[in-house]
């Protein structure tokens, strides 16, 4: 894969991109309000696996579960992600090797037995919330933790584009 130099449109838009959160993110935010009135105890930003360099905005570490909130800009959403006009080439360049990470990622966690579970910023936070509570509390219970059930439950989260 070859990158492409990136040279910003303007020195707004390149201030406006320094700006950006990366935790801390209101859908993230909202989703942790839900989980804790729930009883739901967690970590925020950690890393759950040594050599796994992304860090899950949500881990539950005794239920091995990690929790991604994913932008739509930023990871390709298929309903809202969008591509800027000005450089483009760069643009579907970045952001797909953001989802390459995303999978690279996924795949790494499943192999050291975790949950991966994405949620994209705009689904509901209490349908979200619901299917995370259920997933931790199964694997706090012992329930079946087999790849299978791993991914299924990752597919549901986020369709594989």
């Amino acid at each position: 894969m070859t990158t492409v130099a990136v040279v910003p449109s303007s020195t707004a838009v390149s201030a406006r991109m320094q700006r950006q959160r990366t935790t801390g993110t209101d859908p993230e935010l909202a989703l942790r309000r839900a989980l804790h009135t729930r009883g739901l105890r967690y970590r925020v930003n950690r890393a759950p696996v040594r050599h796994v360099r992304s860090r899950p905005d949500i881990v539950f570490g005794p239920a091995k579960v990690a929790v991604f909130v994913d932008g739509c800009f930023w990871h390709r959403c298929p309903a809202h992600g969008t591509i800027p006009a000005s450089n483009r080439d760069w643009w579907l360049d970045k952001l797909e090797r953001n989802v390459e990470r995303d999978r690279r990622t996924d795949a790494l966690l499943d192999a050291a037995g975790w949950t991966v579970i994405r949620v994209w910023e705009h689904e509901d936070v209490t349908a979200a919330a619901d299917h995370i509570e259920r997933e931790v509390r199964t694997r706090q219970t012992g329930g079946d933790q087999t790849p299978a059930s791993r991914a299924s439950v990752r597919s549901r989260s986020r369709p594989s584009s």
